[in-house]
């Protein structure tokens, strides 16, 4: 197990899916972890009760592995809610925050609606549903989670992005947010470097999380449906939200963090490299192991996947493929 007792840690967006899994992750390694979100206890608002979640929830299902979490009511597109935020931490961490997991994300109902649409059909908001409360705010709570890590000379900031960086997956406005993401936290790696902070990019794989469940709900429904539609709704080669939760752990752990700084890192390889398991014990691979990449394009193999070759595809590759996979 981890091992990150004595640690403070930060998830914005927590209140479910890879935000409660990353809690979760952090709990069971020790860490105090705080978690933020806009829904406390059962106000669902307007959301199916079948992706609602809440702060109280999480903060439950953290403490039932041992772990110690403290809630804080906060929408991530106000600044100053996320200012007052970081306050509270340095006030009753006496200035420590060790780890940031830049984790909240607000454009999922739009890109829902989105979805299969061209960019010139949509209208501007798209953009700022998509990126406001994702990189606009993870550049801003990185700010805050600096200024705290500067004065110890230690700490990790993990942005959540997503191989929609590099490959089409939901449209222009989240592809370029998901790359900007990656450059957010190469070009911070070089600032924090001297004062001994790390900041890397974490890329999760098809993560089974509610909101993605529902995203795909019905969406492969007639034979002009996107083929990778086909792939996500099958399950094929999903992990859980708590093996995000493992991986980081086992990163902000690791002794090499520096060597790190400024990549990315992708999580079933980071599951590899340090012998993690999900949930069920089960390790999936890599989106860009030729195990994962063979079978979601040929369907027929997926039976038989275990045979093919557990082999990484250079990066320069799979750019290749992606510049030829079918659009949405």
């Amino acid at each position: 197990m981890t091992d990150l007792q004595g640690q403070v840690a930060l998830v914005t967006g927590a209140t479910r899916g890879i935000g409660k899994g990353i809690a979760l992750g952090l709990g069971e390694a020790g860490a105090t972890v705080y978690i933020t979100g806009r829904s406390v206890a059962d106000d669902h608002g307007s959301e199916p009760a079948q992706v609602s979640g809440t702060l109280d929830e999480t903060k439950a299902a953290v403490e039932a592995v041992g772990g110690t979490c403290i809630t804080v009511q906060t929408d991530h597109a106000d600044d100053e809610q996320v200012r007052d935020l970081f306050q509270r931490i340095d006030q009753e961490q006496r200035g420590r925050l060790d780890l940031l997991v830049n984790n909240a994300f607000g454009g999922v109902k739009a890109l829902k609606e989105a979805y299969g649409k061209p960019f010139w059909e949509l209208g501007p908001e798209i953009w700022d549903a998509t990126n406001n409360v994702g990189l606009r705010s993870h550049y801003v709570a990185s700010i805050y989670a600096a200024r705290l890590m500067t004065s110890h000379r230690r700490g990790l900031i993990v942005t959540i992005s997503s191989w929609g960086g590099l490959s089409y997956i939901f449209g222009v406005a989240y592809g370029a947010g998901k790359a900007a993401c990656d450059r957010m936290a190469a070009d911070m790696a070089i600032e924090l470097k001297p004062c001994n902070i790390a900041s890397v990019s974490v890329w999760p794989g098809i993560v089974g999380t509610e909101l993605l469940s529902q995203f795909f709900k019905g969406e492969v429904d007639s034979e002009n449906d996107d083929p990778r539609a086909a792939a996500f709704k099958s399950g094929y080669n999903w992990e859980t939200p708590l093996l995000t939760g493992r991986a980081i752990a086992a990163l902000a752990a690791s002794h090499d963090l520096m060597k790190r700084t400024g990549q990315v890192q992708v999580v079933a390889e980071l599951a590899k490299e340090f012998d993690l398991v999900d949930q069920d014990g089960n390790r999936p691979v890599s989106l860009r192991s030729l195990r994962f990449a063979l079978p979601f394009a040929i369907p027929s193999l997926r039976e038989h996947a275990q045979w093919v070759p557990d082999i990484e595809v250079p990066w320069p590759l799979l750019l290749i493929g992606a510049l030829g996979a079918p659009k949405a």
